[in-house]
């Protein structure tokens, strides 16, 4: 589906990966419903669109909460006539901490975001989306979906929960108008550590997106991320891979899933001694 004078709602769209999906979709012509739950956020990115800043709509949302979210779908297609399409980016990492030391309100707040959250959305959505010529669904999961990456298991596992809702989504709807796109995101430089509330998380707002491709080169910047999806969605691509870590931990993981899940054990515990 192109992407141009299509109306597409895209959650989290405050910061980071979000805000950098909307500012890529508004360049292409779309329209955006931009979703958060932080509104000076939405703010920031409108004022980063500059003139296409005008086919951008703002809402504050926490998508947690089912009626909210019910809610707003309704308001969403009124505020420009329809709903074409919807990112479900918006998601939150946790601590470093393991299974054994980790409390329940914070496994409950991952999984309330992460897969809940899309669930809503997709839910809510889901039947304007059916009346529409040709729709399209983008559910984020991550590189974490597949690859187990120690002090993350909670968040690995609402995101593989976030790929299997997506992959059923696929066979339900493949004789429909509306398409279904998985997004697999390696590392990216954004924020989420900050905005998820990781202790000891260091921003990268100070650093521009060329700062990063010079000394990280392992680190997708929210730009290219932004890319890859949007023209990932507007090819019909099921499965849209983001970074050279995620495609080869993807490969990784199919050809020798115990040796990958060795060194990526390896490799956090020398990061937060896990």
């Amino acid at each position: 589906m192109k992407v141009a004078g299509k109306v597409i709602v895209v959650t989290g769209a405050g910061n980071g990966m979000g805000r950098a999906i909307s500012l890529n979709l508004l360049s292409k012509g779309a329209k955006v419903i931009g979703l958060d739950i932080n509104m000076e956020g939405l703010k920031k990115t409108q004022e980063l669109a500059g003139n296409n800043g005008d086919a951008m709509k703002l809402m504050q949302l926490d998508i947690t909460n089912r009626e909210a979210v019910e809610q707003v779908a309704e308001e969403a297609v009124q505020l420009f006539g329809a709903v074409d399409g919807i990112i479900n980016n918006a998601g939150i990492i946790q601590d470093f901490v393991s299974v054994n030391e980790m409390e329940y309100r914070t496994i409950e707040r991952v999984m309330n975001i992460n897969f809940y959250g899309t669930l809503y959305m997709v839910k809510s959505f889901l039947p304007h989306l059916l009346t529409r010529p040709q729709a399209h669904i983008v559910n984020v999961s991550s590189m974490g979906a597949f690859a187990p990456v120690p002090g993350q298991t909670f968040y690995g596992a609402s995101k593989a929960a976030v790929r299997a809702l997506t992959e059923g989504l696929m066979t339900e709807l493949m004789d429909t108008h509306v398409e279904v796109s998985e997004v697999f995101p390696g590392a990216v430089a954004t924020d989420i550590q900050v905005h998820s509330g990781v202790k000891n998380a260091k921003s990268v707002a100070d650093y521009s997106e060329d700062d990063f491709k010079k000394a990280n080169a392992n680190i997708t910047v929210p730009s290219e991320a932004a890319e890859t999806i949007v023209s990932g969605m507007e090819a019909g691509k099921w499965k849209i891979i983001i970074g050279k870590d995620c495609k080869q931990m993807d490969l990784l993981t199919r050809i020798a899933p115990r040796f990958a899940m060795k060194k990526l054990a390896e490799v956090m515990k020398k990061l937060h001694a896990i």
